[in-house]
């Protein structure tokens, strides 16, 4: 049987890049798991993802939250340093 690792573990996403999916659309860790694994398959879906984790990084230095605003750029570090697709055709 299919555990909710099992689904986490088979996306091309890090479990911090799900969270922070799961976070910015309000939604459970696997329901995330799920549309990043859409989003990262569809036409400019790593565009969408990368777009979404410096929308969070904006959002938290404009609450003054700088703790979490570095742990999302880390998060973006890494994202793009795996899939550098996402910054192809962004702007």
């Amino acid at each position: 049987m299919i555990n909710e690792n099992d689904i986490l573990d088979m996306t091309c996403l890090t479990r911090e890049q799900i969270a922070i999916l799961a976070e910015h659309a309000h939604i459970s860790q696997v329901s995330a798991a799920e549309l990043a694994e859409y989003m990262m398959h569809m036409h400019h879906g790593p565009q969408h993802v990368q777009q979404l984790i410096c929308d969070d990084i904006a959002h938290a230095l404009h609450a003054d939250d700088l703790p979490k605003a570095r742990a999302l750029y880390a998060t973006l570090k890494e994202f793009l340093a795996a899939h550098p697709e996402a910054l192809r055709g962004n702007g």
